[in-house]
């Protein structure tokens, strides 16, 4: 799935005050050195280096409490390292407390969230987290959501969901990336439907 991250930085660092993203602990104040640590850990995720992003945030938020943007900060750059309990861990927390973030940064976590589930093979958990993806994410990003869907059902053996969701995708795909680039994925999606209608008939016959 290709979500810009440039577009969720951006919204990250121009919409956060680094001073005030650490909670005050009791007779401690916020130092300078944490703040540009913390600021230094932006910079680290904008470039792709999410394992010292990833050490620099979890140790700030054993010191201090991490507001919810940059805990779920944290959440992505586990996901990133596939360390997916702890992904899951810090992005069901803060997720249901995001809801005046962007939808296309909310979207971004819903849909690493689901990955790490889908990853744990936590498949309801996934459902769950997808489908709230698919409220927010734009219209050429819904294939890969309901591509996911379908195999969540389809390991939970739920063949006519899967069936519906496969559908979906590729009606997704075929509008929005149907390109030499995406080729194959249309053609294995195709493929999952006929698997799945297969499924069907052989149960219906028994």
């Amino acid at each position: 799935m290709k979500h810009s991250l440039s577009i969720i930085l951006l919204v990250v660092c121009f919409t956060l005050n680094c001073s005030t993203a650490l909670g005050q602990q009791p007779q401690k104040r916020n130092s300078s050195p944490d703040v540009e640590r913390l600021g230094r850990a932006l910079e680290y995720f904008s470039s792709g280096k999410y394992h010292e992003c990833m050490l620099i945030l979890s140790d700030l938020d054993e010191h201090y409490e991490l507001n919810s943007r940059f805990r779920a900060f944290l959440g992505i750059c586990y996901y990133y390292e596939w360390e997916y309990e702890k992904a899951c861990s810090y992005l069901d927390e803060v997720l249901p407390l995001l809801q005046g973030v962007a939808p296309q940064e909310r979207s971004f976590y819903y849909f690493a969230n689901g990955e790490s589930h889908f990853n744990l093979q936590q498949y309801e958990q996934a459902i769950t987290q997808y489908q709230e993806q698919l409220k927010l994410c734009h219209p050429d990003e819904k294939g890969d959501a309901y591509y996911r869907l379908g195999f969540c059902y389809m390991f939970l053996n739920e063949w006519a969901l899967a069936l519906e969701h496969f559908e979906q995708s590729l009606s997704f795909y075929q509008q929005y990336l149907n390109n030499e680039e995406n080729k194959a994925r249309i053609t294995q999606i195709q493929k999952m439907i006929k698997g799945c209608k297969k499924r069907l008939i052989k149960r219906e016959n028994h």
